[in-house]
């Protein structure tokens, strides 16, 4: 898991105009919250922000008027045909503060042979982790499974003190059998004459 500095400033203007403004600065408008705290808004510097959000799960350390609290991103809003930050919403979470996330899941390695696809049933596994030590991701062993096969929730090893958020059942990833497209039968549209 990644650490990285990031300055923020109060933000002291609301609205769409204001956060307008804010964007075209090239900066991100957000909101910390946590440990029944009362929110705070804050303008963060976008392309710092942007390069920091590329590790899922990371651990920013935020200094908002001289005072550093750590926070990871709660939810971000993203504009949907450029891509660029539009809004972020930060938690602030203490060392060895257990919290809930969810953790990218990778496969390795090769299917049996014939025509089998992957189908990632979750693309990210719920869990509860101690908020300094997220793991980036958890690597998923696929060799040698076949059509039909699956990886279970229960299957997947997680670090020491990483805990499951779902039924230990759930299907994460499984194989299945490629298909074969059917040829239409003759004097049916479609039919090559």
């Amino acid at each position: 898991m990644a650490d990285v500095n990031i300055t923020a400033e109060t933000r002291t203007e609301f609205g769409k105009g204001a956060a307008r403004r804010i964007r075209r600065d090239a900066k991100v408008p957000g909101v910390v919250y946590g440990h029944g705290a009362e929110p705070a808004h804050v303008v963060l510097p976008g392309h710092q922000l942007m390069m920091a959000l590329k590790t899922s799960n990371v651990l920013i350390a935020l200094e908002v008027d001289g005072e550093t609290e750590l926070a990871i991103p709660k939810a971000v809003q993203r504009d949907p045909l450029k891509g660029f930050l539009v809004h972020i919403d930060l938690l602030t979470v203490k060392r060895g503060e257990k919290v809930q996330v969810e953790i990218p899941i990778q496969a390795e390695g090769d299917l049996a042979p014939g025509a089998n696809l992957l189908e990632y049933v979750l693309s990210a596994l719920p869990v509860t982790a101690e908020a300094t030590s997220i793991p980036d991701f958890l690597t998923v062993s696929i060799a040698g499974l076949d059509a039909g096969d699956a990886i279970l929730a229960k299957d997947i090893t997680l670090a020491e003190g990483v805990a499951l958020d779902v039924e230990d059942d759930t299907v994460v990833l499984q194989v299945l059998a490629a298909q074969a497209e059917e040829a239409p039968a003759e004097g049916e549209e479609g039919a090559e004459a």
